[in-house]
């Protein structure tokens, strides 16, 4: 991945058996670490990786395919890393679109990853710039 210009590599800590030494090898390659949360993940299973990591990825819905309805409830998580971790970067993938951007942006993410919604939209331009916005308003207000 490095070699292909990568920049940041994300992984899901569920199977990964050995976290900090994959943090390492990604750091070695040149990149930085994201970790990734599915929903039945709580923050006591990535805390005491946080600081090996650049990116918190909480997801929304279950990876595999895309569509799916975006959980709310994975948005104290959010708030929880934004509370404790001021400077750290924190994404939010699944289910994301206009209709959720708010509660991704006031619960303290300032990366969004957003599929469908953009896909299946008539026009993409406009829905990414009101995302974008969107985030980048609230990062204002959070001083992030």
């Amino acid at each position: 991945m490095a070699d292909a210009g990568v920049n940041l590599y994300t992984f899901h800590i569920e199977p990964v058996r050995e976290i900090p030494k994959v943090c390492r090898l990604i750091r070695e390659a040149g990149m930085k670490v994201g970790l990734a949360l599915k929903p039945a993940s709580g923050i006591e299973d990535v805390r005491q990786f946080i600081d090996l990591a650049d990116v918190i990825l909480v997801m929304t819905v279950e990876p595999g395919f895309g569509g799916q309805k975006f959980m709310t409830d994975m948005m104290p998580k959010v708030q929880w890393l934004r509370h404790n971790y001021p400077l750290l970067d924190i994404e939010v993938d699944g289910g994301v679109g206009l209709n959720t951007i708010n509660a991704c942006s006031e619960a303290g993410a300032n990366m969004i990853v957003s599929g469908t919604a953009i896909i299946s939209a008539p026009n993409q331009r406009a829905v990414i710039a009101s995302l974008r916005e969107t985030v980048e308003s609230s990062i204002h207000k959070c001083n992030v």
